[in-house]
């Protein structure tokens, strides 16, 4: 991908960290869906959990490339731990974009220390992919305004020090009058939280319900102006896509390798299933597919890094979306090489699969993507 030195250092350091720390702990952390809390302390330590911050606040002023890389390294062996790598990103890009001077060094410089974990909270039970129509509430009461309402989907709220929480000041439909907060759970009455969501994959990674009971937020925790939300959450949004892309194609790396190394010891009538064409060519179609996504990744995150926002725009829905339909036929066929021990826990390309299908689903369904592309092709 023309990695600089610079980068091919990060991502072997990242890779042996993995190796390491990540994949002794890949399964277990699927099979009993906790959240792996040791690794925001070593995230912390290496720069990941605070990659996006600049200097200037403490942070190692990494880029969405660097991101990148991370995501797709640790993803292969499980994207769930990966999510945690760069889980701030949520809460530092609307800070970053749409903050005063102030916000951000009074929330950005706790965060750049790295063992702090944040969260957003946009969707509700009936406002997922129209997030317009959502109905939690802000209400100006003097030098506060007053939360009501009920969050839905809230990934690592529940363990969040600081949730960026969207919600309504205004009486205007759609996604007029929706306003950024920054809410701190642990220290504001009135924030409470639901069952953990029993999930098919991408288990270890919390995500609950929020209510929020008359929950007092100071004026200065407003981000941006009133009703300027909207637009802070969807920029937040372009920037985080292309490293779920990126995810997938770690994901689908790590199905690929697996397949490789078992077709090569599976014997069946008296040679390894890597020698019949039928198994080839199902691994160079999932080939062909990784790399065709890992070059609209980096060619995002190109744009992002050099302020192209446009083409940012565009691409982060092309590359989420072609990434993640990729990795859901990649880790399908890689458990159909394993043939029935690919559909036991025994392997790894079960829980792959799972985790596969989520991604064609959250930060916007693939099908709102396709809604995406098509307006700005036709603008």
């Amino acid at each position: 991908m023309n990695f600089t030195e610079e980068q091919i250092a990060f991502r072997d350091s990242i890779r042996r960290m993995v190796d390491r720390h990540v994949a002794p702990i890949a399964a277990e952390v699927d099979e009993t869906d906790r959240f792996p809390e040791e690794l925001v302390k070593l995230y912390g330590e290496m720069g990941l959990m605070q990659l996006w911050i600049p200097e200037r606040y403490g942070g190692p002023e990494g880029n969405l490339t660097m991101m990148c890389i991370a995501r797709e390294e640790i993803s292969r062996v499980s994207p769930a731990c990966g999510s945690i790598a760069g889980l701030n990103t949520m809460f530092i890009m609307p800070l970053l974009h749409f903050g005063t001077e102030e916000q951000r060094e009074r929330f950005l410089r706790p965060v750049a220390e790295g063992g702090v974990v944040t969260a957003i909270a946009i969707s509700e039970p009936q406002a997922g992919s129209d997030v317009g129509a959502m109905t939690t509430r802000a209400v100006r009461d003097g030098d506060s305004y007053v939360i009501n309402g009920r969050k839905q989907w809230c990934s690592y709220g529940v363990v969040a020090d600081y949730i960026v929480v969207m919600a309504r000041t205004s009486g205007q439909s759609g996604a007029e009058g929706i306003s950024a907060f920054v809410v701190e759970p642990k220290k504001m009455k009135g924030v409470t939280f639901g069952r953990h969501e029993r999930k098919m994959g991408w288990r270890g990674a919390p995500n609950t319900p929020i209510f929020f009971d008359n929950v007092r937020v100071p004026v200065e925790n407003l981000i941006g102006e009133e009703g300027k939300g909207f637009k802070a959450s969807m920029r937040a949004l372009d920037l985080n896509r292309p490293t779920i892309g990126a995810q997938c194609v770690g994901l689908a790396q790590g199905a690929l390798d697996a397949s490789i190394a078992y077709a090569k010891e599976r014997k069946q009538f008296k040679r390894s299933i890597a020698e019949f064409q039928g198994v080839q060519f199902m691994l160079a179609d999932m080939a062909i597919g990784i790399e065709a996504a890992r070059a609209l990744v980096y060619e995002c995150a190109r744009a992002g890094d050099t302020g192209d926002w446009e083409r940012l725009n565009y691409l982060a829905s092309v590359a989420k979306c072609f990434g993640s339909d990729m990795a859901m036929k990649v880790t399908t066929d890689a458990v159909q090489i394993f043939g029935g021990y690919g559909y036991t826990m025994d392997y790894p390309v079960e829980r792959m699969m799972r985790d596969a299908k989520l991604a064609q689903i959250f930060e916007g369904t693939n099908q709102i993507q396709r809604v995406v592309i098509a307006k700005q092709l036709l603008a």
